[in-house]
């Protein structure tokens, strides 16, 4: 069966075919690692890890690069907040990341490249769009020129006598035009910089992803993801840069974005101030009710993040896992071809859980020989149903089995020594400790109240 996928570049359902069946390449836009992550930052990662595990059955080998942005206005401002270095802050929100994907079934790329091992790569890059034109210097900065590509504008559908300046750009008056974007900028002493033909300085933020891609990838790729808030202006300034730097026809043949996740009815943003940490979810409910909660919505749908989201992904597990235990070992290569059609259904994940629901039914009935492998194979396939069902229900002991109840009560005691001497930080710790063994506190005028929740 063909993948069919929605393409953003033609704004249609369109068959993937790749340049090379043999080796099939995809980009994704990682983070920018300068604090937590939040829910709808997990969403992108979770999508197209789903999308991988889809690939790799389906093709002989595939490429998948995810990069890590590792300088970044918002990291040395970050960083300088807490007086520490950019690279030691950049260091520890990367660690995160990688733990709370691994707590998610995220399957680690093939290649995951941080923008400053590419310097030398960005460099040279620019240097051939300035020597082809693209390109100028003014003001210690390079700009691309934004009226030197008449495709401009294609992917998000902007007319470029409307377009807006670039997210993470300042209006300056060395520009020549107002959408033009940085390529180059200088740094201050005190500020993370490397030696270029334009003086000492770091790079913009678009031309790292291009230059990555290309470097891991090649000139010309099958397929870029990332969020839908990424269209304009990132992902249009890559194809910009990329196609005027490689003169190819195409800087990537399928773009692929993913809806962001809303919380009471507005965007998840850091800049809103609404954002839901990945890390408090994960420390009251299972990475994989996490993850089914994310992929429970169409990924190009908008996603509500709720209590109720979390509650409905746990019962739903709960329901896959009571029917896994009523059958035996299904190998993990198995096909499953009714949820495999789901998934090559523009990555249908509400279709796909409907089939291993109905095959879950059908287990608890008896008497369906096919419904075990369609569950089991299926699940396994989206990254669910990974452990025994007897473990699954469990997690509660297995959460707390270094914290008895008497242990949880010497806590909280000290919890509250810690408040009334207004040592909050120290308070907090502890709260935060108790969260992480699944164990909710509830505070009261009078005391403090505790349970186990997942």
């Amino acid at each position: 069966m063909d993948i069919n996928l929605h393409n953003t570049l033609s704004g249609r359902i369109d068959t993937f075919v790749p340049a090379n069946p043999r080796q099939v390449s995809m980009y994704v836009c990682g983070p920018t690692v300068y604090g937590p992550v939040h829910v709808g930052n997990a969403r992108p990662a979770v999508v197209f890890d789903l999308f991988y595990r889809l690939l790799r059955r389906r093709y002989e080998k595939t490429l998948y690069a995810r990069n890590i942005t590792d300088i970044d206005d918002k990291i040395i401002a970050a960083a300088a907040a807490e007086n520490i270095s950019p690279p030691d802050l950049a260091a520890r929100w990367k660690d995160a990341y990688h733990r709370d994907m691994k707590a998610l079934g995220v399957l680690s790329p093939d290649i995951e490249p941080a923008a400053t091992a590419y310097i030398g790569n960005i460099t040279v890059m620019i240097e051939t769009l300035l020597a082809k034109g693209n390109a100028y210097y003014a003001s210690e900065h390079v700009l691309f020129d934004l009226t030197s590509f008449a495709d401009y504008g294609a992917l998000s559908n902007r007319r470029q006598e409307d377009m807006m300046e670039g997210a993470r750009v300042e209006v300056a008056d060395y520009k020549r035009n107002g959408g033009d974007f940085v390529l180059w900028k200088p740094s201050l002493p005190e500020q993370p910089g490397w030696p270029s033909p334009w003086g000492r300085g770091r790079p913009g933020w678009h031309i790292e992803c291009s230059a990555m891609a290309a470097a891991c990838l090649g000139e010309e790729i099958d397929i870029h993801g990332g969020g839908q808030d990424l269209i304009f202006p990132h992902h249009e300034n890559e194809i910009a840069q990329s196609r005027c730097a490689h003169g190819k026809a195409h800087f990537a043949r399928y773009w692929l974005h993913n809806g962001h996740v809303d919380w009471e009815g507005e965007k998840m943003s850091k800049s809103l101030g609404n954002v839901r940490l990945l890390k408090d979810a994960l420390a009251r409910f299972p990475g994989e009710a996490v993850r089914y909660a994310l992929l429970s919505a169409h990924y190009r749908s908008p996603l509500r993040w709720s209590e109720d989201l979390m509650h409905d992904a746990k019962a739903a597990l709960d329901s896959l896992y009571r029917a896994a235990q009523k059958i035996g070992d299904v190998p993990a290569t198995a096909p499953a071809p009714a949820v495999e059609e789901c998934l090559c259904d523009d990555m249908n994940t509400p279709a796909a859980f409907a089939v291993l629901h109905t095959a879950a039914a059908k287990i608890r009935r008896g008497g369906d020989k096919q419904a075990p492998q369609t569950l089991m194979a299926g699940a396994q396939m989206m990254g669910f149903l990974n452990q025994p069902p007897e473990k699954w229900f469990h997690r509660q002991s297995l959460k707390t089995d270094i914290l008895s109840p008497e242990e949880i009560e010497a806590m909280i005691k000290n919890r509250m020594a810690a408040r009334q001497r207004r040592d909050f930080a120290a308070a907090d710790k502890i709260r935060d400790e108790l969260i992480a063994h699944g164990v909710r506190l509830e505070d009261s005028t009078e005391k403090t109240t505790w349970r186990i929740e997942f």
